[in-house]
């Protein structure tokens, strides 16, 4: 059988889809060419002088790897020439990042974690990029954008996905049309699809979360995780604790396998008095994506992707996955304390 390119793939929604325009289809090639440079550098990094920290801190007050800043400087080097962007956001800067005059503009926004789960590069632990898209809804393109323009719902997103490093680079992604998975072939530089319409389990056998921060949690967040350690709770199963510390490996695997990834508040850990994961950065593009794949995304009481943000690096709680797991959770903290 003939496989799949994601180019092909792109290019086949994109005339089942009324509202899908080359501008969009030229967009995805763009960061898929960023991606391969990024992989190829992630591939290499023990053998350069690309690992460890630059000795400055990002916009949400993380220590910046020297990975983080070069994904970061590609992605942007990339997308601001590709003719289709009027403004750009990335978690490693403080603010919207222009489109400068010199470049053509069009209507969408890329928002972007350039680097996801860079703390454990050295390790050689899977991480990756986020993306998330947004159709402008300036009326004048040629100007800068401001703020104001980046603050939309999650639910207002055009498309969503990841890449992650790992074992192999694989590209998933979501344009309201299913949710499917591509396979970066080194042989032929390509993404070849390797799964499509993904539906996550209902339940899952897996709840991911940092433990270390059972003492920062409030008697609620307790009960929630003590609700998938119970063998005789109503969930009527017992689960495994698998947690790996880089968001997008976490949720790649129980996207596949189902369960349940949390990152509560922590209410009495001064350093994330919010929680620590970006709104606008992690947890939208990842909850629209755990939607189209039958999931389910919440900050413990209101869904993911009706959150209103005030603020670009606005940080939130985030629970999601499988559907029932994310309900339990969901439950729970509507009982209250």
């Amino acid at each position: 059988m003939h496989p799949i390119t994601v180019t092909e793939h792109l290019l086949l929604h994109q005339k089942k889809s009324p509202m899908a325009t080359g501008q969009f289809t030229s967009l995805l090639n763009e960061l898929i060419l960023s991606a391969k440079v990024i992989s190829r550098e992630v591939n290499k990094a023990g053998l350069g002088d690309i690992l460890g920290e630059t000795g400055e801190q990002n916009a949400s007050g993380d220590t910046v790897k020297r990975l983080d800043e070069f994904a970061h400087r590609i992605l942007v080097h990339r997308m601001e020439r590709a003719g289709v962007l009027c403004a750009m956001a990335s978690e490693e800067q403080a603010d919207v990042i222009q489109i400068p005059a010199k470049f053509p503009k069009g209507e969408y926004i890329l928002v972007m974690d350039p680097l996801d789960g860079s703390s454990n590069i050295e390790a050689n632990v899977s991480i990756g990029t986020i993306f998330s898209i947004y159709r402008s809804q300036a009326k004048d393109l040629d100007r800068d954008m401001d703020l104001s323009d980046l603050l939309q719902k999650g639910s207002e997103q055009v498309a969503a996905g990841y890449f992650i490093y790992g074992s192999s680079t694989v590209m998933v992604y979501t344009t309201g049309r299913g949710v499917h998975g591509f396979t970066l072939d080194p042989s032929v530089g390509e993404f070849l699809l390797s799964f499509s319409d993904v539906q996550t389990p209902d339940q899952g056998k897996i709840y991911s979360v940092n433990e270390a921060y059972w003492h920062y949690w409030d008697g609620t967040t307790q009960r929630v995780v003590s609700a998938f350690k119970d063998p005789n709770s109503d969930l009527g199963r017992l689960y495994s604790l698998r947690y790996i510390g880089s968001l997008v490996a976490d949720f790649h695997r129980n996207l596949l396998y189902g369960g349940v990834f949390m990152y509560p508040t922590d209410y009495r850990d001064p350093k994330n008095p919010k929680g620590k994961l970006r709104l606008l950065f992690e947890a939208a593009p990842l909850a629209k994506i755990a939607e189209e794949a039958g999931g389910m995304a919440t900050d413990g009481v209101n869904r993911i992707l009706d959150l209103d943000p005030r603020e670009l690096h606005q940080r939130t709680p985030l629970f999601i996955g499988s559907r029932r797991d994310v309900q339990k959770v969901k439950d729970i903290y509507e009982q209250g304390s």
